[in-house]
């Protein structure tokens, strides 16, 4: 059944909204809705410009999933699109018409596509929907088990203070998942994966049992990997405030430096949907670097 409503001026079908997408939690495409369209406010600003990958969950998170980049023809003339070079496409394309999300209709219209994940890259396009050069340096810290997202945040304190020692200030934000991030506003100086993989490298050699920053698994048990490819202009990374398609609707969510150094548990730094509104009623977008 579908239900037409109206958002910001335009039309759009909403469909299946007492379907359970988080069967574990009975989370339902309505909440999922409400979530995007009440998070808007401070989720936009971090989506606008960039290009837009969704990874959509038809059936909910124990079903089947897909990652879509190419906003398919049926994709509402209103919703902005970017064509862009699509080097490496493992559909041969050589371009890919992009949405890009700056609106609350867009938004709520890829929520109701089941579009659970927003993940996006560390550049924008300009008006013209051109690519602008990258304006964010990322870091993901992934914890090897056993190590937590509890190791991640003494991870991330070291890493503050030597984006610090060049100059750059570090915004924290968890992954959703197990691990984190942490962003800084990105000035060019140089290419960005190979500035973020020094630091990385870096931090390596000085706490070898604690950090590592190759790839390779059976480096990894209790180290904190520093992944800094994300920094790759092809990546994306998952933007602030998306849901995730864990077993509980959990959120990448912004923190506080404090909640990153009093972290003793790793349920601590666990945050879903309901948490976040509340969250962010309270203490406003602390992922906000204005």
């Amino acid at each position: 059944m579908k239900v037409p409503v109206k958002v910001d001026g335009r039309e759009l079908a909403l469909s299946n909204l007492d379907k359970v997408l988080y069967p574990d939690y009975g989370f339902t495409k309505a909440e999922i809705i409400d979530y995007y369209s009440r998070i808007a406010p401070v989720l936009l600003p971090h989506l606008a410009g960039r290009p837009l990958t969704v990874k959509r969950f038809p059936n909910g998170v124990t079903g089947q999933s897909f990652f879509e980049k190419n906003a398919p023809d049926h994709t509402p003339d209103w919703v902005r699109r970017v064509n862009l070079p699509a080097p490496g496409s493992t559909k041969n394309r050589e371009s890919i018409d992009f949405a890009v999300v700056e609106d609350l209709p867009t938004l709520v219209y890829y929520a109701n596509l089941a579009a659970l994940e927003l993940h996006v890259p560390q550049w924008r396009v300009d008006d013209d929907g051109e690519a602008l050069p990258p304006d964010t340096l990322v870091f993901d810290l992934d914890p090897g088990p056993p190590a937590t997202i509890v190791e991640c945040c003494r991870v991330a304190l070291m890493l503050r203070e030597v984006l610090k020692g060049e100059g750059l200030v570090a915004v924290p934000k968890t992954s959703g998942n197990k691990g984190m991030q942490l962003y800084a506003e990105w000035d060019c100086r140089e290419e960005p994966s190979a500035f973020a993989k020094r630091l990385a490298q870096r931090l390596e050699k000085e706490h070898p049992q604690e950090v590592v920053s190759v790839m390779a698994k059976k480096a990894r048990p209790g180290k904190v990997f520093i992944d800094w490819s994300q920094n790759n202009p092809a990546k994306t990374t998952v933007a602030p405030y998306s849901l995730r398609a864990r077993e509980r609707p959990t959120v990448s969510t912004p923190l506080s430096w404090k909640e990153v150094e009093d972290c003793e548990h790793a349920e601590e730094l666990v945050f879903t949907a309901p948490d976040v509104l509340a969250r962010v009623e309270k203490r406003g977008d602390l992922f906000s670097r204005a």
